[in-house]
């Protein structure tokens, strides 16, 4: 197939509707094998005195979830904020302030996926080390699963990825709940957070778009914490 042109940094005006639309674009293409041409170095020059990054993404760091790839981006489109299961904790959030508030970017995306390793570790109760801590951010999304009535543990892969979806949807909500600095720019319609899956065996990424928090026109998608 005829591979795409390269593009440029989005311009500083885009909207947080706009990175999104983008963010989707750049999947479509990773699904279908049409990766768009890119002089690396030269985006490497282009971005050497400064960056632009229009959309932040917290997401699993599973080996196979690397966001640069499944959205087919280049250097300096994106921040990539990667931690076990996209939790949310104090370094995250003082990340995704620094993304939002200091340079800019328009839109945040938490990135759960399918088959994951940290949510699976949760719904086995598994203690080990620091990895008991970080776990036990992702327990509330167990318990809040309810669909799934026998064999709720890290062999039912229905169940596990409920959980995973779950859980990104809830650490988006826990985003504007704790930070101060994000809701302020939510509310000003500069910034919108989407949860999102990543499906490992087909590559596509779904965006749960009805639990977005963005305001797409006068009024928010998505109630907005005051």
């Amino acid at each position: 197939m005829e591979r795409q042109h390269e593009h440029k940094i989005l311009p500083p005006d885009v909207t947080p509707a706009g990175a999104l639309t983008t963010l989707k674009a750049g999947n479509f293409r990773f699904v279908n094998n049409l990766k768009m041409n890119r002089d690396l170095l030269e985006q490497m020059n282009d971005t050497k005195d400064g960056q632009w990054p229009y959309a932040a993404i917290l997401s699993c760091m599973d080996s196979r979830t690397s966001a640069e790839l499944i959205f087919d981006l280049g250097l300096g489109d994106i921040f990539s904020i990667r931690i076990a299961g996209n939790i949310i904790s104090e370094n995250t959030l003082g990340s995704l302030e620094y993304a939002a508030a200091v340079v800019g970017s328009r839109l945040i995306v938490v990135l759960g996926h399918t088959n994951c390793g940290a949510v699976k570790g949760a719904c086995d109760d598994v203690k080990l080390g620091h990895i008991t801590n970080l776990l036990e951010k992702i327990k509330p999304a167990v318990e809040k699963e309810n669909t799934v009535k026998s064999d709720r543990n890290g062999d039912n892969q229905h169940f596990v990825n409920e959980v995973a979806r779950i859980n990104a949807i809830e650490s988006a909500h826990q985003i504007v709940e704790k930070s101060d600095i994000i809701r302020n720019l939510v509310n000003d319609g500069r910034v919108g957070i989407v949860p999102a899956m990543y499906d490992v065996a087909t590559g596509k990424v779904t965006f749960f778009e009805q639990d977005a928090v963005m305001k797409t026109d006068a009024k928010a998608s998505a109630s907005v914490a005051e």
